[in-house]
């Protein structure tokens, strides 16, 4: 390979052009035609189809000179034709197989489609809500995240990635994005290596155990150093500490950013520092393609460095099959029958019953009566077709969701009487760009406060637009939106009956509601099956067994807020006097804390017992009943956190280290029994050691992180 057809290797451009009408003949996009004629073009994104995807690929293994298939990249991130829930809200049902066929079905469709690497999954840690991209990841918790990372893993890539419906994953962002300050999107992190090692990195070295094929880096920097040119990260940790052999991927332009940044003067400079630290290929920036080949030629740049990272990115595309056959992902056939298949529907609705979360049910108003009562259902949001579908759905097609009113008229023994209300965002609502919201026209409240009135039951549907989270919207303001608190209120002074149904990507500051409103629905933006998902929750159809990945703020000055915090020096009030860790306008504990969630049953935990064989077989396990004392079968995430109580370094509150999700029948008692091991009872020390250190533990068991039994043990 000359150097030129080696940089080519590690350019990614996004498409285009139409690839189905004529090729382009002037500017930029001319330019990366004869680019992809001369082989000087590794991947592409955002091509889709099969048409338009064998074509492009046609051009590079027919007419460049060495034939090398292309990557097709993809935001695959929750579905790609058929949704499933966001990934925070699949990250709620604690499911881990479910969350792995959710990733499945996404494969299957974007690989019929031509597509063959998808950038995801995001496995960002974060604590802070007013970060859009939470909704794309699996919430503040580094164990819980590292488990979902590797069921995320195993859906896209399957037990083997020469099959042409498995595609190749990448772990993003690396590393630190979730951590932004100020919840800001593209801004700064700093953080101590504790916290890196112990929080951030769990599940990028999940993902990277798991097999995954390919990491991003991030926008942030990190110890004063934009990521994109952290060796620290890219090197001494990734490739040379984890012995990753796949290659990492820039995210869009974030190679030219670093002058942006302040880091390098040019693109010349930028090249150099992002090939230096480890960047293999460079999304969007054109900073390799312009610039690298030079760097090499001159001596400035090791030849070595852009051989290993040509040699990550060919065998990708090796171990994907692309040699053998270029043209294995995209089949018309299976574009047309496997894309929006009834199995797929079945499963995307099966993974949206399982991420609503119960977050309060006082009176019992769920599950609703199936006949003879007056069902007022309100809000904008209940009659949307596209808001459900969530952010990151570039491949989907706009009001294809189940609305919830569609849902609820499925159900035919109660009197349903709808009213809008007011309007919540005007205008049509696009990925590139901010919304519109209503605060000024009242239109539809009085509509709305009538049809209340008269009602039994109000379901009010409130929340964000999907295109409130993600990425770029970044909040400072975490309670409903627009006029919808006022409806709220307004409709609760003529009936108090209502059931709050929540739409969002986010956890939010709802303290009103949850102190006033008896029942509240966790119901997230759940897909394209949105609507069949609530109902039947609803109706108790399905037994909602969710729980928090997120902790819900009382405001948003508590932001950041996670349970697994530290103890401080000065935890309590103990002196009766203001000198603690606290608030002195609002109570410091969360408004709904990490793990809860409640069923239409009740349990009850008994019985702990722990078996300490650490010194003999470096387990302690733990043993437990947890019983069924309510009328109905359901479904319990059974939650086992512990706490090392003196170490070198502080040590968290409480850290999740195990979970058991348990259906249990009415009355039925199961013994659930957790082992920890050594990866579970151990940290990374101030000198990046892995250890186990020797002295008593505290262990705690309930269905939340606010749990119900504790023990003890020593090492």
């Amino acid at each position: 390979m000359t150097v030129e057809e080696k940089v080519g290797q590690m350019n990614l451009y996004n498409g285009f052009w139409n690839v189905t009408g004529p090729a382009p003949e002037f500017g930029g996009a001319a330019t990366k035609y004869e680019h992809l004629k001369k082989g000087w073009v590794g991947a592409m994104l955002n091509v889709r189809g099969t048409e338009e995807v064998n074509k492009v690929q046609r051009i590079a293994v027919e007419e460049s000179r060495l034939g090398i298939p292309l990557l097709i990249g993809f935001d695959v991130i929750h579905g790609y034709k058929t949704l499933s829930p966001i990934p925070l809200a699949e990250s709620a049902s604690w499911d881990l197989k479910a969350i792995e066929q959710s990733a499945r079905i996404a494969a299957i469709e974007a690989s019929s489609a031509g597509i063959n690497w998808t950038f995801a999954p995001m496995v960002d840690v974060s604590r802070d809500a007013r970060w859009g991209r939470v909704m794309e990841g699996a919430g503040e918790d580094p164990f819980l995240g590292s488990l979902i990372a590797i069921a995320r893993v195993n859906g896209f890539q399957g037990d083997d990635l020469t099959n042409e419906n498995t595609i190749a994953a990448c772990a993003k962002h690396f590393a630190g994005y979730g951590f932004a300050e100020a919840g800001k999107e593209y801004n700064t992190v700093d953080v101590g290596l504790s916290t890196l090692y112990n929080t951030i990195l769990p599940p990028f070295k999940a993902a990277e155990e798991a097999g995954v094929k390919t990491f991003m880096n991030s926008f942030n920097d990190l110890n004063g150093v934009p990521v994109t040119a952290s060796t620290f990260l890219q090197r001494d940790i990734l490739k040379d500490g984890w012995d990753f052999d796949g290659f990492v991927v820039s995210d869009w332009a974030s190679m030219n950013e670093l002058i942006a940044w302040g880091i390098a003067k040019d693109k010349k400079e930028a090249a150099k520092l992002a090939i230096t630290a480890g960047s293999d290929m460079d999304m969007e920036g054109h900073v390799y393609i312009n610039e690298l080949a030079a760097l090499i030629k001159d001596g400035t740049v090791d030849v070595k460095l852009l051989n290993d990272a040509v040699s990550r990115i060919l065998r990708v595309k090796y171990e994907l099959g692309l040699f053998d056959n270029p043209y294995k992902y995209g089949n018309e056939i299976d574009e047309e029958t496997r894309t929006g298949s009834q199995p797929h529907h079945e499963s995307v609705l099966d993974m949206a019953k399982k991420s609503i979360v119960l977050l309060k049910n006082e009176n019992n108003l769920l599950p609703l009566k199936k006949e003879g009562q007056t069902i007022a259902l309100i809000g904008d949001l209940a009659n949307d077709k596209s808001s459900p579908l969530g952010s990151w759905r570039l491949a989907s097609d706009d009001e294809t969701a189940v609305s919830i009113l569609e849902g609820m008229q499925n159900y035919k023994g109660n009197t349903l009487n709808f009213s809008n209300g007011p309007e919540v965002f005007k205008g049509t609502s696009t990925f590139l760009k901010e919304l519109d919201i209503n605060t000024t026209d009242y239109s539809g409240f009085k509509d709305a406060i009538e049809t209340a009135k008269s009602a039994d039951v109000v379901v009010m549907v409130l929340g964000e637009h999907g295109f409130q989270s993600g990425e770029g919207r970044s909040r400072t303001n975490l309670e409903l939106p627009g006029l919808q608190q006022e409806l709220l209120e307004k409709v609760y002074e003529v009936n108090q009956n209502i059931v709050l149904v929540l739409n969002n990507g986010r956890p939010l500051a709802i303290t009103w509601a949850a102190e006033y409103i008896p029942t509240i629905v966790e119901a997230w933006q759940l897909g394209t099956e949105t609507g069949n998902a609530v109902a039947q929750v609803l109706y108790g159809d399905y037994n909602p067994s969710g729980k928090l990945p997120m902790t819900f703020p009382r405001n948003v000055g508590q932001m950041p807020i996670y349970y697994n915090y530290k103890n401080t020096g000065r935890p309590t009030d103990k002196d009766n006097n203001v000198f603690y860790s606290h608030y002195s306008d609002v109570d410091k504990t969360p408004l709904f804390v990490f793990g809860h969630g409640l069923s239409y049953t009740s349990f009850e935990y008994s019985n702990v017992t722990v078996t300490n064989t650490y010194e003999s077989n470096r387990e302690v396990t733990v043993a437990f009943d947890l019983k069924n004392v309510g009328q109905v079968t359901g479904k319990e995430v059974a939650q086992l956190y512990i706490r090392d109580l003196v170490g070198s370094v502080t040590r968290p509150v409480k850290e999740l280290k195990g979970f058991e999700l348990v259906e249990l029948q009415a009355g039925e008692t199961k013994k659930i029994s957790i082992k920890l091991t050594e990866k579970e009872l151990g940290f990374y020390n101030n000198e990046q050691q892995f250890k186990v250190e020797s002295g008593d533990f505290k262990l705690f068991i309930g269905g939340s992180s606010e749990t119900v039994l504790e023990a003890n043990f020593k090492i």
